[in-house]
């Protein structure tokens, strides 16, 4: 679990984020939603580490985040799995080297053990046998798988995904948030997401958040989407006519 209290963020003058305070639950897929400049962004990077808030306390089951020294700080982030918007794979490096990569940097394992482990996250995403091929010569949901792999690869306690769908194609979309959601489940991992994807909200939103100018607008589940007055809520999630058509009648029919 990650517990966020109060946090605002400024840069210069411009206040980003104002009074945030989220809990993300272990074995929940918890979404960070918002249009482009509500604070997602910045907050996702405050979780991470990448950015200091400028007050306010995180703590990770019990660990106040915000606090730790650079030696606990390292410790932690051996617990974090990162699946970055692009995938961010090395074009030099095969697959089994992309997911071996946190391994080789920060354990001792040996080779075997390495190779296993490889092995597993790959069956994991469905990707047997992929070992020895390049990015380049892999699709874009197929990279992505690569990346999920890659980030499960230290048996991460934390899992976040900074817009896992993005560029790629609805059935592919919907693969990729399946893997998600059972690897956050089958592991009781704190899966915190970043995402635009709507299917994404009514599909696995166990727990969505959402950001409007800096504030935390909304909070609910996939299942009190529909139901919702909230104006903030409404705007976002059915902005054209169409789905506003479709809530119109989903709620006729509740």
């Amino acid at each position: 679990m990650i517990r966020c209290e109060n946090i605002f963020k400024s840069f210069d003058e411009t206040e980003v984020l104002k009074d945030i305070s989220i809990v993300f639950e272990s074995g929940k897929n918890n979404l960070i939603i918002g249009k482009s400049g509500a604070g997602k962004t910045v907050l996702l990077k405050i979780l991470v580490g990448l950015l200091n808030p400028t007050s306010g306390k995180i703590w990770y089951d019990g660990h106040d985040f915000t606090s730790l020294n650079h030696k606990e700080l390292q410790k932690l982030r051996n617990e974090v799995g990162m699946l970055f918007q692009g995938s961010a794979l090395f074009d030099s490096m095969t697959v089994e080297e992309n997911i071996r990569f946190p391994m080789d940097m920060f354990t001792k394992k040996t080779k075997k053990e390495k190779k296993n482990r490889v092995n597993y996250c790959l069956e994991r995403v469905n990707l047997e046998g992929i070992n020895d091929q390049f990015p380049s010569e892999i699709s874009g949901g197929m990279q992505k798988r690569v990346g999920i792999a890659r980030s499960i690869v230290m048996e991460p306690n934390y899992l976040f995904c900074d817009e896992p769908n993005s560029g790629l194609d609805p059935k592919t979309s919907i693969v990729i948030d399946e893997l998600i959601s059972n690897i956050t489940y089958d592991d009781n991992i704190t899966t915190i997401i970043n995402t635009h994807d709507m299917n994404s909200v009514l599909e696995i939103g166990d727990n969505i958040n959402l950001l409007h100018n800096g504030k935390l607008a909304w909070q609910g589940t996939k299942s009190e989407v529909l139901k919702s007055q909230s104006e903030e809520l409404v705007d976002f999630i059915f902005a054209s006519p169409f789905l506003k058509k479709l809530r119109g009648q989903a709620i006729d029919e509740l």
